[in-house]
């Protein structure tokens, strides 16, 4: 499985950076893929990053805001998220898709049980 870190309370303006790792496991061959899901609303995509190019996709709503990165040494998969406003609070998720190519929630093979991002003053 999968295991996301980083959450917490974070003011109007503010960044946090949230990370995804696979205990036990590698994520050399997975494209991975952030999601959130705010509260009353349903899960949707945040972005992703190939697997071998690390070629990064964004929705539309944090394009120019959230980064996403892997690190291979470290195993892991990163989501920089700046200027954050209170419409990004949310549970974020992270999944993998065994070699990737599509973004959408059935495409994804392992899901972490998500952090909380807050943002508030």
């Amino acid at each position: 499985q999968l295991v996301e870190s980083g959450g917490g309370l974070v003011q109007p303006g503010g960044s946090l950076t949230l990370s995804c790792a696979a205990p036990g496991w590698t994520l050399d061959y997975y494209a991975i893929a952030w999601f959130r899901q705010a509260p009353g609303k349903t899960r949707e995509f945040v972005g992703g990053i190939s697997l071998s190019l690390g070629i990064t996709n964004y929705a539309d709503s944090v394009k120019g805001r959230f980064t996403i990165f892997r690190d291979n040494a470290k195993n892991g998969v990163y989501l920089q998220m700046n200027s954050l406003q209170p419409e990004d609070t949310a549970v974020y998720y992270c999944a993998a898709a065994l070699y990737g190519g599509r973004w959408s929630e059935d495409d994804m093979d392992y899901w972490g049980k998500g952090t909380l991002v807050t943002v508030s003053s």
